[in-house]
This record gives structure tokens, C-alpha cells and sequence, in this order.
């Protein structure tokens, strides 16, 4: 059995061992089993996600266009005196928005979305300069890293970074709808950045500053040169990849040494620059990886994901504390947004390049939890900070500060915030490359579909109140009798699942693998799922030592005052044994967050409790670390252990 030091088994681990597990080296490779997507893709989230998926697209997503127009002004007026006040980032709103709402779109099919996307692109296009420059800088300034009018006075500018979201978006775009105009832009830019940057030219990009930002590019190259086949686009991606150990004339970093230091294992939070937004150039060793079949890049990549995993991810599944790494998840700093956002999107990318079903055990975590826990139920605001205790603020109260004439609710995270819950589309099924075996990682209500290798086309439609309770029927629809492997994820934390094919109970359902069903399907056919979600608990060190976070399947249990009769803010300790999840009919009340759990008090009294997503909705207080008593972890997670790969004896 390979077995990695995790954080992930959420269990009680002392200071000392974690500093030990930090400074170990680099974990031993797992092997890996690549899936992608399948052809024919659909996933269409019912329930709870898809709740949100709809309010957020009425109530933000198709009223970003109108509401803030300087979305796309900038880009037209951008050499045109006096120029307009910016932020080193403005460049980022427009490619960030159409990434996060196409996802969406992928999510949903919305009409509606996708008629004002193609009105949004249609205005978008014309502003790209014929150069290929798409960017809101004066001309003398594009992708120098600098301008005139930064917050009112010359300034650095993240031009490049800006230009790498719009790639992304427009890559997005063309991929979900087919769009060659779209992708024409995309080339557009890339032309522009070869013209600029490859070979000998001087300066490099790295040259350029804010290298956690502006090296991004390299991701999105090496994207289109799958996309195109253009080699100059390789070519300059794994320049930028060389750059990433630049120093200076005084012989200091002058970027994150990405590539090196994750092939030497250390960790995230050690490297030169572990602010968030250096995950997305980080992204750019997977995708070289891929389609170089470089084993060392991908073995930097997933050594980088794994540091943050064990050491940097929070309680609530979000990334960041301060918008960097710290080598601490019970660190109180700001959990931003976009850091959670890009974190999920390096673990869509590492789940395919692994295939390791824990890491889209980490992906669920973090949708339930911290993607939904980022917006009001309303859909029509966001969060910048999505603490593990404290309150929800709008982002664009919060970092006011980013507000602009003409865009007055547009900032990093209000963009963005969408992508995190779209991003479901991405890993909710998938197929294994080896094996052609369709693999189901959502266990949302919903439907889904995919076309096997041969062209067959498979429905799973997903019955359950998951994730109120364990219970998952999915019903497997193929028009005639048709043989294939279906790969179902046993989370890691589900110790005792039991399953049935067609009414017949399979052995050996083990937790943290996929467990295979090669038969012949038959209309009809379904599988039954009863997930272990007995509560489970992370007992808290360091800032947070005497305090536990408290899950029942894939959901952080968070207490509300306002579900408690605006008691106190800080309950007596729960008694760990004593959560449970009653049925609907016991529910009842206005307030109907996704998950209600009851408890008892050490003293003897009673206490509710709610999915984290839910919690401070009103904008009450919440807490996800408590007091608790009889907290000893579950013997799986005492392993602090899971399985990786395939089983071995």
C-alpha cells in the first residue's frame, strides 16, 4: 500500500509531528492514472449547487455587462488622455469573468447565459488591437510592466497576467460553444507574446515584474499549442517555464523557482513567491507534463499540490491565509476568493494527471463548503474573505477600494467567484484513459453524460439528498445492452460504504479509491450507494488548539447563533457522538440551509448546527472551530494515511 502524511484524514496530530511531516522531503510518487474528459460531456447539477448555479447567473453573471460597463470601456479608450484610473490588475476583469461564467454555462446550458456571453465576446472582440494586444494600458506601456495611471500615478502594471485570464476565457468560450473567432483572439495574443518575448529579445517577461502574475501565460501557451499544434507556442512556454528560476543581478529570485524546487520537494510556502496567484503559473508544469510526457514536471506539479494540500488548505476546503501560502491552515489570514478559485483549478488539474480519487475528495470539500460558502444564496454578491469563523462581507464592500467610474462592483474576486462554483463541470465525470472507464466523482442530484470511446452514449442520472445523507442511487441509461467500466469514487472519509449493482452487493468497497464495475449494462440498471457519513473531527492546533472542526460527509458543520436563537457566540463544547442529521420533516424553520445537524452540549443542552456554506447568511456571526468534547478520530483517519493508486497486497 502507498500511503502519504496528510492533513487531508482530518484528524488530532500533534505540533511537533506536523513540523516533522513539513520538513520530511518530498512524498513518495504515487502512480499515476490519467483521466480527461469525455467526449460528449454533459453535467447538469440539480439540488442545492444548481440553486446557486441559477442565482448567481440572474442575479450577477447577466447583469455584469450593463451594470458595469467599464468591463469592456477600458479597452476601448485605453490611449486616449486623460487616462482612466487604474489597477495594476484591470486588465484581469474581462478574461476572469467570461472563464467563470462559460463554466457555468457548461454547467447549466442556460439560454439566457449563453445569448448574453455571445453578445459579451461579440462587443469584446473589435478591442483587440491589430497587434494582438487586448489588454487597458496606454500603448507605450503594453507589456512593459508599467504605466502612467496606476491608482492615479506611475505604476507596476500585471499586463501580462491580464492577458493570460483573457486567453483562458476566450479558450473556454470556444471550447463550450465552438466559437473560431474567439480562438482567432487567443492566437491573437499569443502571436503578440512570441513577437515580444521569444528567443533573445530583451527584456524577458520575467524582466517585466510581479512574476507571480505575469509568468501565467505559460499555462495558457501551452493550452493553445494542444489547441493549434504551433510549436513557437511550446517553445515560448517552456521559456517562461525556464524563467521560473530567474535571479537578479544580486542573486535573488525573481520568480518562484516553481519548476526546481517542486521536483526537490520542498514545500509551497518555502518557495520564493507563494502567493496565491503563482498557482497559475504552476499550472503550466502539469499541462508541459502532459503533452511533453515529462514525468519530472508533473512530479514538481504534484509535489507543489500536495504541500498545499497538507499544510495550507483550510478547514472549509479554501486556499490562502493573507492571499499566500503560510505552511499553516489554521492561520487566520484573509482566505481569499480568487486563492480558493485558482486552488481549485490546480486540483481539477491534478486530479486528471493523477487520477486519484482523494483529490477530488479535496474538490468536493472545497465546492460544498468554500466555492458556495463564497456567495449570498441570492447570487448577487460574493465574498473577498471566506473566514473559518467570523462573518460574510460583500467583496465589493470589503475591497472597495478596486471600485471604479463605470464599474463600481467589479474587483478581483467578484469576477471570479463564479469559476469556483462552474468548475464542477470540469471534474464531475471523467474518463479513465487507460481503460476508457467512464469515472463518476460528483454525487450531487443531477444528470450526466458522456460517449464511450466507441461512440456509445451513456446517461447517469444521480437521485439522492446528498450530501443531507449518504444515500445515492444512479440510475445508468444506455439504449441497449453495452459493456464498459464504470469507476466510482469511495471517499476517503466513507469507512463502511456499502454498494449494490443491480440489487447485488459488491465486496471489497474500499475508502480513498475508485471501485470498478466492468459489466454489461442494461436499460435500467442502477447503482446504490450508502456513504458512511458518520460525523468526523479535525482537532485544531497552533492558533487553534483546543478547538475542533466538525464534518458529516463531505460537509464542515458550522455553528450560527441566529439557528440558536441568538445565543451566545460561542456555544458550550459539543459532544462530537451526539451530531446528527434528522430527517427533512424534522427540519422545518424559514432559515433552510443545505444541511441541519443537531447536538449536544457537554452540559446537557442543545445546540444546531449548519453546512459552513449556509452559515452567516443573514450576516450573523459563525463559527466552524468549537469546542468539543470526545473527539478521538476515526480509525481511518488515525492512519493520518490513505490509500493511493491501485491496491496492492
Amino acid at each position: 500500500m502507498t500511503t502519504r502524511s496528510s492533513r487531508l484524514a482530518l484528524l488530532a496530530l500533534s505540533l511537533s509531528a506536523t513540523t516533522v511531516i513539513a520538513n520530511a522531503g518530498p512524498p513518495e510518487t504515487p502512480p499515476e492514472r490519467p483521466l480527461r474528459e469525455p467526449a460528449g460531456l454533459r453535467v447538469e447539477p440539480a439540488g442545492p449547487l444548481r440553486d446557486y448555479l441559477d442565482a448567481v447567473t440572474s442575479n450577477w453573471l447577466l447583469q455584469v455587462p450593463r451594470a458595469d460597463p467599464a468591463i469592456l470601456a477600458m479597452f476601448a479608450d485605453r490611449d486616449r488622455p486623460p487616462y482612466r484610473d487604474l489597477l495594476p490588475w484591470s486588465g484581469e476583469f474581462a478574461g476572469k469573468f467570461l472563464t467563470g461564467a462559460t463554466t457555468v454555462y457548461q454547467a447549466t446550458r442556460d439560454p439566457a447565459l449563453r445569448k448574453s456571453l455571445q453578445e459579451f465576446v461579440k462587443a469584446l472582440l473589435p478591442l483587440q488591437d491589430a497587434d494582438g494586444y487586448l489588454g487597458p494600458f496606454p500603448r507605450n506601456h503594453r507589456l512593459t510592466g508599467e504605466a502612467p495611471n496606476i491608482q492615479g500615478k506611475p505604476g507596476p502594471t500585471w499586463d501580462a497576467w491580464g492577458h493570460y485570464h483573457m486567453m483562458l476565457g476566450l479558450l473556454t468560450w470556444d471550447e463550450a460553444v465552438g466559437d473560431p473567432d474567439a480562438l482567432a483572439a487567443a492566437v491573437k495574443i499569443a502571436d503578440l507574446l512570441c513577437d515580444r518575448f521569444l528567443g533573445e529579445e530583451s527584456p524577458r517577461l520575467v524582466d517585466t515584474g510581479s512574476t507571480e502574475m505575469n509568468l501565467a501565460p505559460a499555462h495558457a501557451l501551452v493550452l493553445l499549442y494542444e489547441k493549434t499544434g504551433r510549436a513557437k507556442y511550446l517553445a515560448l512556454a517552456k521559456q517562461i517555464v525556464g524563467e521560473f528560476a530567474a535571479t537578479g543581478p544580486d542573486g535573488k529570485p525573481l520568480a518562484g523557482d516553481y519548476d526546481r524546487l517542486g521536483r526537490a520537494g520542498v514545500e509551497f510556502f518555502q518557495t520564493p513567491k507563494p502567493r496565491w496567484e503563482s498557482l497559475h503559473p504552476i499550472q503550466a508544469l502539469a499541462a508541459l507534463g502532459r503533452v511533453e510526457d515529462d514525468a519530472e514536471r508533473r512530479r514538481a506539479f504534484a509535489n507543489l499540490w500536495w504541500s498545499i494540500a497538507r499544510l495550507d488548505r483550510h478547514d472549509n476546503g479554501g486556499f490562502s491565509s493573507g492571499e499566500q501560502a503560510q505552511g499553516d491552515p489554521y492561520h487566520p489570514g484573509a482566505i481569499e476568493t480568487c486563492c480558493t478559485v485558482a486552488w481549485m483549478a490546480l486540483s481539477v488539474d491534478m486530479l486528471r494527471q493523477s487520477g486519484d480519487p482523494v483529490v477530488a475528495d479535496e474538490l468536493e470539500l472545497s465546492t460544498f463548503n468554500s466555492a458556495l460558502g463564497m456567495w449570498s444564496p441570492s447570487g448577487r454578491w460574493s465574498t473577498y474573505d471566506t473566514p473559518m469563523d467570523g462573518v460574510r462581507r460583500a467583496n465589493f464592500h470589503e475591497i472597495v477600494f478596486q471600485s471604479r467610474p463605470g464599474s463600481p462592483e467589479l474587483n478581483c474576486c467578484s469576477v471570479n467567484a463564479a469559476r469556483g462554483i462552474g468548475l464542477v463541470s470540469k471534474w464531475a465525470l471523467l474518463a479513465d484513459e487507460a481503460t476508457g472507464a467512464l469515472v463518476l466523482n460528483w454525487y450531487g442530484p443531477g444528470r450526466l453524460a458522456a460517449r464511450l470511446k466507441g461512440g456509445a452514449l451513456v446517461r447517469l442520472d444521480v437521485e439522492t439528498d446528498y450530501p443531507r445523507s449518504g444515500h445515492v442511487v444512479v440510475k445508468v441509461g444506455v439504449d441497449r445492452p453495452l459493456k464498459f467500466p464504470l469507476a466510482l469514487r469511495v471517499p476517503q472519509w466513507s469507512t463502511d460504504t456499502k454498494l449494490t449493482v443491480a440489487g447485488a452487493l459488491e465486496s471489497d468497497v474500499k475508502p480513498a479509491t475508485y471501485h470498478v464495475i466492468d459489466r454489461e449494462w442494461k436499460p435500467g440498471d442502477a447503482v446504490e450507494l450508502e456513504l458512511d457519513v458518520a460525523p468526523r473531527v479535525w482537532v485544531g492546533e497552533r492558533e487553534l488548539a483546543g478547538r475542533s472542526a466538525l464534518y458529516v460527509g463531505p460537509i464542515l458543520l458550522a455553528y450560527d447563533a441566529s439557528l440558536n436563537g441568538n445565543g451566545p457566540d460561542d456555544p458550550e463544547p459539543i459532544d462530537a457522538h451526539s451530531i446528527r442529521v434528522p430527517p427533512p420533516s424534522e427540519a422545518g424553520g424559514g432559515f433552510r440551509p443545505i444541511v441541519l445537524a443537531e447536538a449536544e452540549t457537554a452540559d446537557g443542552g442543545k445546540v444546531k448546527l449548519c453546512d459552513f456554506a449556509s452559515a452567516g447568511a443573514d450576516g450573523s456571526r459563525y463559527r466552524s472551530w468549537l469546542r468539543a468534547t470526545r473527539v478521538a478520530p476515526t480509525p481511518f483517519s488515525r492512519e493520518h494515511s490513505f490509500r493511493t493508486g491501485p491496491p496492492t497486497e
